[in-house]
């Protein structure tokens, strides 16, 4: 067998754009099978590929790295014994997991997640779509148009209005920019993917007027409700480009609120279950 190496698996999975987490014993405190500096990687899935310990410990990695990947931020825990634990968060802010392990160790973790940015889907094929996508990439999204629009930025590409094979999820984004091309078809499309946010470039009472013909046509109302129209912060922008930086902001904006909003219900959410 091939001995285990931590960065082939990390390279592995970054390949295959797969979100993961690496983790880290940092440090040990009574008998326990985990040595400091052990590494391991848990998928999305909750696979531990490497040795972290026992049963108490990669129960915990399970739990605390699916939340790190939800937040997209790093995280220290400690798997305590049950009985020496007084909160579920200690003094320097590491989460605390109870364990019902035999050996009565402490371990502590680093959670150190990777997942591929958001992306960030533009129809349309004017100046602001095109301006969007280059000021996406440039911020690091994934960027995706369609077929045939022209963009310096290396782009992922969709056919007509078939988003299905950009699996859109939660943390995505689309920005309808068709102006006047298509436009009932693309909001169409853009509300029926998975894309946690969906803007449009145009007025309140055309995004109006397009809503109430997609809900005739049998949409139902709370998809609408992702809709955001006119896109963009009020900066009072004027050209395409300076109305795609607005699109960008608020794309960012919604992304930070998201993170920020996940880690505020981790906070609040029930810890330090026993786990062994």
């Amino acid at each position: 067998m091939d001995p285990f190496d931590i960065f082939d698996t990390v390279a592995a999975l970054r390949a295959a754009g797969r979100p993961f987490c690496v983790v880290t014993v940092v440090r040990t405190e009574a008998a326990t099978s985990a040595r400091p500096g052990a590494k391991a990687v848990v998928t999305e899935t909750g696979e531990i590929i490497g040795h972290l310990g026992g049963a108490c410990v990669t129960r915990a990695v399970r739990e605390a790295g699916q939340a790190a990947l939800d937040s997209g931020a790093p995280r220290v825990i400690r798997v305590k014994p049950s009985e020496t634990v007084v909160a579920l968060r200690d003094a320097d802010g590491a989460e605390v997991y109870k364990s019902g392990c035999p050996s009565g160790g402490t371990v502590e973790l680093m959670i150190d997640p990777f997942a591929l940015p958001p992306v960030i889907c533009i129809f349309g094929e004017g100046p602001i779509a095109r301006a969007v996508a280059g000021h996406g990439a440039l911020a690091g999204y994934r960027v995706s148009l369609a077929e045939g629009v022209a963009c310096d930025a290396k782009v992922m590409r969709f056919e007509g209005m078939d988003l299905s094979g950009l699996t859109l999820g939660a943390r995505d984004f689309v920005v309808v920019a068709s102006q006047g091309q298509r436009d009932l078809a693309c909001l169409q499309a853009a509300l029926d993917s998975g894309a946690g946010r969906v803007s449009m470039v145009a007025s309140k009472k055309k995004a109006a007027a397009l809503c109430t013909r997609l809900l005739e046509g049998g949409m139902e109302e709370a998809r609408l409700g992702r809709l955001k129209a006119p896109a963009g912060l009020d900066i009072g922008a004027v050209d395409p480009a300076e109305i795609a930086l607005s699109i960008m902001a608020e794309i960012v904006a919604w992304r930070r609120e998201a993170r920020d909003l996940a880690m505020a219900q981790e906070g609040v959410s029930t810890r330090g279950q026993i786990v062994g």
